[in-house]
């Protein structure tokens, strides 16, 4: 086992918890890996009592909570959210990791075309087209979840 450095900040895994399905996920991770997790939202919502694991209730808007992560965010931070806006803004404050909650990374060549092609969704909704929504959130995406929080973590602890 190595000695953490007393001069590298601790890894925080930040998650955007507003209709998030995998706050139990990503506490189990955090908890494996000993790590802090912050669970941000408009709304209250049960979650596992422990030292490391913290909800914050941030009242106001829906970019209320959005401004609280992003104000969170250090190069050691591992965010969470299914928002896209939400992940640039975090990949520009120099987030160690942004994923969805399918474990889907959103990284600084990936997040244009994200929010390029979320503007031209809105904009056909905006026009009166009928659009399907997302698939339903499935047992793979959750594994696929899992698996890549780990990797993103275990990652951020070797590399720094």
């Amino acid at each position: 086992m190595t000695i953490p450095d007393p001069e590298t900040p601790p890894i925080h895994l930040l998650v955007d918890a507003d209709a998030c399905p995998v706050r139990e996920e990503a506490v189990k991770v955090a908890l494996r890996h000993g790590i802090k997790v912050t669970f941000v939202s408009n709304n209250f919502f049960r979650i596992e009592s422990d030292p490391l694991v913290e909800r914050e209730i941030v009242p106001g808007n829906f970019d209320a909570a959005d401004d609280r992560i992003v104000e969170h965010v250090t190069k050691r931070a591992v965010v969470v959210t299914a928002d896209i806006l939400l992940a640039e803004r975090c990949l520009q404050a120099e987030a160690a990791a942004v994923m969805s909650h399918t474990g889907k990374p959103f990284t600084h060549d990936s997040i244009g075309m994200a929010v390029a092609t979320r503007s031209i969704m809105a904009d056909l909704r905006a026009g009166g087209a009928q659009m399907g929504g997302p698939a339903p959130f499935s047992r793979q995406d959750r594994s696929r979840f899992l698996s890549a929080l780990d990797l993103a973590i275990v990652r951020l602890k070797r590399h720094g």
